[in-house]
């Protein structure tokens, strides 16, 4: 037995910034790896991501040592991204903390070997130390490296698919006392190396390698199929050896390195090998196989003036507390190369030991032709692993990810437009799979973050959610035969009546007066007019009774005194128009009003309008918008530095009726020039009519939400320009609502990125967000005796463990 003791034999004699000198003379360019999320990439993504390392690797000096190093460790996910202020946000952070997941970290080192000859004997000791002064002879070839590694590094990061960014040193010095400690926390230890195993610490060590050419079979490509999700009707790609990247759930290291080697050097050494083999008297089977590979290698060589000789190695380095369980592991090891048609190596004493240890950065110059396998970069750059777990950003809504169903961030607000212009979103989703539901945990998470909401609801479905804060929201139902306390008309003192406020109330009243045909700009002007008359002459208790009174009291005057034609302001039009809506008209009561109440709404930040009973009413749920629209704008509105939505649930059947369309998109042109953000929700994007105010509409919506759909997702794909993997992706979504920890799985895109995240919720917030059924009439009941929504849902979820 043998042990190593980290502060006796350190690898690094200096760090600065990102280059570290090694004590055997090496000199090393450490960064990390932002790789794109599992799942997002497609087989045309996993193709552009391989030629992006080949085109930022192909030229890099002779006897540069590229070692890409992906490490995988066992955790508990630790919560503290999440908020934990609020009920709903306490149980979220509870139910999440201490979760099971498997970490990743991915990394790649650009070593200058002090033995730039690369052709290491069989056993080197990696801690033997070089005379002084060896970076100072070193100084200019060094300069030289790193001026062509800086210029590789900005190749790959001008690609936007993947960003590498230098480690500086306590990272660089953490990951070597990580590694030499052997992922042992709470104390150090020694290495102790042994002819059966390698044991570090609480955790014993073992080693699959693929260090020749025979261990490869007949195809290595940059992408291959995904078996778990693709079906009949669509195929689902993952990168050629994702199985032993995070899909191998256990403590485990990915190293691949590659030496890139003199093309012409190669050339001819194969050559003569390739001549030997042909003379050779005692041809055998694996002397025929060897031949062959070296003559394909040689003929691409030959073909490619692109092609770069390398000598390779990848191994899998695993570990667990408990010995025994190292034969497991490697089974399932064994299992992915399998399916790869790749026979792995399985070294034993002195190997493994020189394979652990020239498996960290500075010592991975140190392995033997013996160990290495020889190729084209292009086919060693298939082995790489291009994906990583999902990314939370700093900020944003709380979905899980499709790996371990673990919470992940996604900044769908973008302050900063880093990934879209617009913030408007849209919920695709047939009735039954969660749109509501979907909609509330968005809402509730952005209310919680201080965005202020204006829900226009026809199904009653955000009530409770509204009631676990008494003091923000307001809910303003309509009632048959009752008016919402919306005056548009009323203003307090002179100057609330400014040039915005006048085209508003212009524009409320040619939509009262709409007759199907766009207003002109001589019909605004003219109204905008008759208004100052009205407020010049009549100084309180305005309102629209007001208007129509002062207007019948000048109908045969009027046009002369404002000097405008009848054309542009028909007086009799107006009033017989308007009659409905005065006095003992049909729908007088929803004017029926002198103050305004909209100052019960001006501070509450959550407002909904239910408008359940008037949905199949075309004239109410019309003028209901109409002044919906003109409370939002004299509320919601007013602060432009405040952040706001507007969501239309619901939405096709509003849509029912003529120039909802039209007001709508006014929102969606108006919320350009506020913080804020349009959400609608659909049951399918065919609810939406095929004309040019739809395609703005969705052209101004950059966040699209789409749950399960038994009937396809052709015309999602086609209205929204989706790609093919966009729509791979759709049809790859899985519910699971069997067991313990139920799901939704939802497609997300923002801008042009996508993913299929998962929603799992605790059971107070689904029980906040049931629209419908037994279960919500319960909480219902109990709120009703406690008058605290929290009480309530805490009582039923009690309960429901209980049963």
């Amino acid at each position: 037995m043998k042990k190593i003791n980290l502060s006796t034999y350190h690898p690094i004699l200096s760090v600065d910034q990102n280059l570290l000198m090694a004590s055997n003379g090496n000199v090393v360019l450490c960064y990390k790896s932002l790789l794109p999320e599992v799942y997002s990439l497609s087989e045309k993504d996993f193709d552009d991501i391989h030629g992006c390392w080949f085109q930022a690797f192909k030229s890099l000096p002779t006897a540069t040592v590229i070692h890409k190093q992906d490490i995988y460790q066992k955790g508990h996910y630790e919560a503290d991204k999440l908020p934990d202020s609020t009920f709903l946000q306490k149980a979220t952070y509870n139910y999440f903390k201490g979760r099971n997941y498997i970490k990743h970290c991915s990394y790649l080192y650009f070593i200058l070997p002090k033995n730039k000859a690369l052709n290491a004997s069989k056993f080197t000791n990696p801690f033997r130390k070089v005379e002084k002064g060896i970076h100072q002879q070193l100084d200019h070839t060094i300069k030289e490296f790193i001026t062509s590694i800086t210029d590789a590094v900005s190749y790959i990061n001008n690609s936007r698919r993947m960003s590498l960014t230098p480690l500086n040193e306590s990272e660089i010095l953490a990951l070597t006392e990580s590694y030499f400690n052997g992922f042992n926390e709470g104390f150090d230890t020694d290495i102790e190396l042994n002819k059966n195993e390698i044991t570090i610490g609480e955790n014993h060590f073992d080693v699959l390698a693929v260090n020749s050419e025979l261990c490869f079979g007949d195809v290595v490509q940059s992408s291959k199929i995904n078996d778990k999700f693709t079906s009949d009707d669509f195929v689902f790609h993952q990168g050629f050896i994702d199985d032993l990247g995070l899909s191998l759930d256990e403590n485990h290291i990915v190293n691949q390195i590659i030496y890139l080697d003199d093309k012409h050097k190669w050339r001819k050494l194969l050559e003569k090998k390739i001549e030997a083999l042909n003379k050779s008297s005692n041809f055998g089977t694996q002397n025929k196989v060897i031949l062959k590979k070296i003559e394909a290698i040689v003929a691409k060589i030959n073909e490619d003036d692109a092609s770069r000789i390398i000598r390779g190695h990848l191994n899998i380095i695993f570990w667990t507390r408990e010995a025994r369980e190292l034969g497991v592991i490697a089974s399932k090891i064994k299992a992915a190369f399998k399916e790869l048609d790749i026979v792995p190596y399985y070294p034993k004493g002195e190997e493994r030991k020189n394979f652990f240890l020239n498996s960290y950065c500075s010592f991975a110059s140190n392995f033997s032709n013996e160990d290495l396998y020889v190729t084209d970069l292009k086919q060693a750059l298939c082995l790489y692993i291009n994906n990583t777990n999902y990314q939370s950003d700093d900020t944003g809504i709380i979905f899980n990810d499709r790996q371990h169903t673990i919470p992940v961030l996604k900044d769908v607000w973008d302050e900063k437009k880093k990934r879209i212009k617009a913030r408007n979103f849209a919920i695709f989703a047939p009735t039954g799979e969660g749109k509501s539901f979907l909609a509330n945990n968005i809402l509730r998470q952005y209310f919680e973050q201080n965005v202020r909401l204006v829900i226009i609801d026809l199904g009653g479905s955000y009530s409770k959610f509204a009631k676990l804060y008494p003091k923000d929201h307001i809910i303003l139902r309509y009632e048959q035969g009752k008016n919402l306390g919306i005056n548009p008309f009323y203003i307090s003192k002179e100057s609330d009546l400014t040039p915005e406020r006048l085209e508003d109330l212009s524009i409320f009243i040619l939509e009262l007066l709409a007759s199907g045909k766009k207003a002109t700009k001589a019909e605004e002007v003219a109204i905008k007019k008759v208004l100052l008359y009205y407020y010049k002459y009549i100084r309180n208790n305005h309102s629209l009774a007001s208007l129509y009174q002062f207007i019948d009291d000048r109908k045969d005057t009027l046009i002369q005194e404002l000097n405008i034609q009848e054309n542009y302001f028909s007086v009799y039009n107006f009033l017989h128009i308007l009659s409905e809506y005065v006095g003992d008209g049909l729908y007088s009561f929803l004017f029926n009003t002198s103050e305004d109440q909209t100052y019960k709404i001006e501070d509450k930040r959550l407002i909904v309008f239910e408008l359940d009973e008037v949905k199949d009413n075309k004239e109410i749920l019309s003028v209901m918008l109409k002044l919906i629209k003109s409370a939002i704008q004299r509320t919601i509105w007013r602060n432009r530095s405040e952040k706001g939505i507007i969501l239309f649930d619901e939405f096709a059947k509003q849509l029912k009726f003529e120039n909802v369309l039209e007001s709508v998109e006014f929102y969606y042109q108006a919320i350009r020039k506020q913080n804020g953000a349009i959400g609608i929700i659909l049951q399918s994007i065919n609810q939406l009519p095929v004309n040019a105010t739809s395609a703005s509409i969705l052209e101004n919506t950059q966040v699209v939400y789409s749950l399960r759909n038994e009937k396809g997702y052709e015309e999602l794909k086609n209205r929204l320009n989706l790609s093919s993997h966009d729509l791979n992706q759709l049809k790859s979504i899985r519910n699971n609502f069997t067991g313990a920890r139920k799901y939704t799985e939802i497609f997300i895109k923002i801008g042009k990125v996508s993913n299929i995240f998962r929603l799992e919720v605790p059971k107070e917030v689904y029980a906040a967000y049931l629209t419908d059924g037994k279960e919500s009439d319960a909480i219902m009941s109990i709120y009703k005796k406690t008058n605290n929504m929290e009480k309530a849902l805490d009582i039923f979820v009690k309960q429901q463990l209980s049963n």
